[in-house]
């Protein structure tokens, strides 16, 4: 597995923690390498033991090593870091047979990376919470690319405690994290974040598909716009790649729509309309028709250029 990262800062030596991470994913993969640079003893699991060979080859020479299951890679550790798919993959890899909780020590904590419902993140911590375990949620914003850079942004649920405990080991490979609120509140804050992108890479899309259209020269357009009221993230680190058709540089089409089911759930329950995002969501859902789910997001662009062609 060829493996780049991209040091943003000097790391720490912090060679007395041990630390257990959980999938090794574009996301995992690239903050467990972070944490194996910064000299802290880390054991990977991922459910492909040739991820987790491929992984520990690529950081040879740090305090690494892989274990084949969760459990067994939890065993003494001060942190338990995962980054998975969704719920289920989430419950298993912590109350599961061979799930984390059954042999983390009493003290240690839990930090979980995975977008996934508040719901589990509550009921997690409070089950961790019997055990003398801390359980705190916090899914990132950034991308692989920010994940590589060890530049992504983290939203926490939990105690204040369990976040300030961890914040050194979060700072490894983010370049801001937060403690929004109780259990389940990073997740939910999350949620905030999905809505918001939605509707800004739609707006970009329209933008620069209509410049396009108008016979303007976009990279012009683009450079002039960024500077004023239309900045945003998205089109400073995506419209280059949009303007030359290559969707390969950030989160998948089927993430974000696995992302947005979740909060439309959390929508329905607040009784919270969602107008605009719910119709981002339709178009993503025609991407994928298009054969396009793993574009990544601002292929909403590639939607406009096919359905006006």
């Amino acid at each position: 597995m060829e493996t780049k990262f991209i040091d943003h800062r000097q790391y720490h030596n912090i060679p007395n923690v041990k630390i257990a991470f959980i999938g090794l994913g574009v996301m995992g993969a690239a903050m467990a390498g972070h944490i194996a640079k910064s000299g802290c003893s880390i054991t990977v699991f991922n459910r492909s033991v040739k991820k987790s060979i491929a992984w520990v080859e690529a950081f040879a020479g740090n305090n690494v090593s892989f274990a084949k299951t969760a459990s067994d890679a939890s065993i003494d550790a001060d942190f338990v870091i995962s980054c998975v798919g969704k719920d289920d993959d989430l419950e298993e890899i912590t109350t599961g047979e061979t799930g984390s909780f059954k042999t983390m020590k009493e003290g240690s904590i839990f930090i979980d990376h995975t977008t996934t419902s508040s719901e589990i993140a509550f009921t997690l911590s409070k089950i961790a919470s019997s055990s003398n375990i801390q359980f705190m949620d916090a899914p990132v914003s950034g991308g692989n690319l920010g994940a590589r850079k060890g530049l992504l942004s983290i939203m926490c649920g939990g105690d204040s405690e369990t976040f300030y405990k961890s914040k050194t080991i979060l700072d490894l490979y983010s370049k801001s994290s937060s403690l929004v609120g109780g259990p389940g509140s990073g997740q939910l804050a999350k949620m905030v974040n999905q809505i918001c992108i939605a509707g800004l890479l739609q707006g970009l899309a329209e933008g620069m598909n209509f410049g396009r259209k108008a016979g303007l020269d976009m990279k012009k357009v683009i450079e002039i716009i960024s500077k004023g009221a239309a900045s945003s993230w998205q089109m400073e680190n995506r419209s280059e790649s949009m303007l030359a058709e290559k969707y390969d540089f950030g989160f998948a089409v089927d993430l974000m729509r696995k992302d947005l089911s979740i909060l439309f759930k959390a929508g329905d329950k607040l009784e919270v309309e969602l107008p605009v995002t719910r119709l981002v969501d339709s178009f993503y859902g025609e991407i994928q028709e298009l054969g396009f789910g793993k574009f990544d997001t601002s292929s909403l662009l590639k939607r406009l250029q096919q359905t006006s062609s």
